[in-house]
């Protein structure tokens, strides 16, 4: 047993496991760890191949790796669910932590939840999926229910879930940053200020990617845009905006995922990341650019503009408005050379501190009492 009583499960994809939830995982449960005994519980199987037919894993970098973390829950097997909220209950823990962000997991939870003896707190990476479908309210519902507390990310999130459990015991607290990327690394490439700007992570169509190839043709005066990041359907749409823009010298696409190892010199070499989504809660894309001090050009959807102080840590423009998108770009270089957007960044750091999100565990849950 690798936890004493009355310590903190958590539950959730941790490395090797890949994307930005299971980084946001590793790096909370680091957190806990230097207050409370924490126990990890992820899974033996999370997604079934014929639902997620890519790679599921990443071994390449293990600066997420959480080493005592066990690999328990099968999301597809029901005896499995069962037994592993007996071996939590048998530890007796004052918290169980569980990540929520669709509602492919509600079977799953719904079981843990209902046997699970310990207070529960939902982290809402999203309330509701980004791509909605018929059931997604009921599912996400029947699990919402369950739970004893919650974390949001933003006010719109914290709207979405009233809407559904209206007494809820809930918090706000802003996504924390990603800084494990900054490895040290070497800036790869050598590019003027004014030069790049840079569209990072997996690519679907409320993200507003082809909002942004609008935007860079009225932008002649901005060099490039770097394109990195897996594409959910083919991206040959996008290739053909490029062509047919005459922007095949100005921006590049490096499709498929990216290892973490190589996260850092996309950041590093850009000016500014770019966030045209049209549709958003928030997104751990700023917090990995915050994470490097890189100021952030996002459209106000969702709870960006929550995130992004707009003249200061970044500039903000309409959703699904090129025009408007371009316009915040210009704006964005020619507060450049007057705007120290990276002490900026820097002074706005405490509210993505993790340490500022254990705060707020501990005071909504009260397990430091």
């Amino acid at each position: 047993m690798k936890q004493k009583s009355d310590g903190i499960v958590v539950i959730g994809p941790v490395y090797p496991y890949k994307g930005g939830i299971s980084h946001y995982t590793g790096l909370m449960i680091k957190a806990l760890k230097k207050k409370y005994d924490v126990c990890t519980i992820s899974y033996s199987m999370q997604y079934p191949g014929f639902l997620f037919r890519k790679e599921q894993k990443d071994y390449d970098n293990d600066s997420f790796k959480i080493e005592d973390a066990e690999y328990l829950i099968n999301t597809a097997s029901v005896p499995n669910i069962i037994k592993t909220a007996g071996y939590i209950n048998s530890l007796s823990p004052k918290l169980v932590i569980v990540q929520w962000w669709h509602p492919y997991f509600s079977p799953c939870y719904n079981i843990l939840l209902k046997r699970i003896k310990a207070k529960t707190l939902l982290i809402c990476h999203n309330v509701f999926p980004h791509e909605r479908f018929p059931l997604d309210r009921f599912l996400t519902s029947s699990v919402m229910k369950k739970a004893d507390h919650y974390i949001l990310h933003s006010k719109k999130e914290a709207d979405e879930l009233l809407s559904i459990v209206p007494e809820a015991d809930y918090a706000v607290n802003m996504h924390p940053t990603y800084d494990a990327f900054n490895m040290g690394q070497e800036e790869t490439g050598s590019f003027e200020p004014g030069g790049r700007l840079l569209f990072f992570g997996f690519v679907r169509p409320y993200k507003g990617l082809d909002v942004l190839l609008e935007a860079m043709k009225l932008l002649p005066d901005v060099t490039g845009l770097d394109i990195v990041g897996d594409f959910a359907d083919s991206s040959m749409k996008y290739r053909a905006m490029i062509e047919s823009f005459n922007l095949t010298e100005r921006v590049t696409i490096r499709e498929g995922y990216v290892p973490d190892r190589e996260v850092e010199k996309y950041f590093k070499r850009c000016d500014a990341v770019v966030l045209p989504y049209i549709e958003a809660t928030q997104s751990g894309i700023a917090q990995i650019a915050f994470g490097f001090k890189k100021p952030v050009i996002s459209t106000t959807a969702g709870g960006l503009s929550e995130v992004v102080i707009d003249g200061k840590t970044g500039v903000l423009c309409r959703p699904s408005d090129p025009e408007d998108l371009a316009s915040a770009v210009k704006r964005f270089y020619e507060l450049k050379g007057t705007v120290d957007f990276e002490s900026n960044i820097e002074e706005d750091r405490e509210r993505f501190s993790w340490e500022h999100m254990v705060g707020t565990i501990e005071e909504l849950t009260g397990i430091a009492q």
